[in-house]
């Protein structure tokens, strides 16, 4: 069970990294790569960024899950 959530941990930080380096900020940064600058003439844009952003707190919320799991179980 701890192998399994330990995997399961390494995957999510991973994921939850690159989730967060997509997101639109201040200046643009890394979502300008993905074509984050280009998404403001677009109309649809405001839903692909809510999406982002429960797709981030979802794995978020399994990653803490794991965190406090691991943690039970050591």
């Amino acid at each position: 069970m701890t192998l399994v959530l330990s995997i399961l941990l390494v995957i999510t930080s991973v994921l939850l990294l690159v989730l967060i380096l997509m997101h639109k900020g201040k200046g643009g940064g890394l979502s300008d790569m993905f074509g984050g600058g280009m998404t403001a003439s677009v109309g649809g844009s405001s839903v692909a960024e809510r999406n982002l952003d429960r797709l981030t707190v979802a794995v978020g919320l399994v990653w803490f899950a794991c965190i406090v799991a691991l943690g039970l179980i050591l």
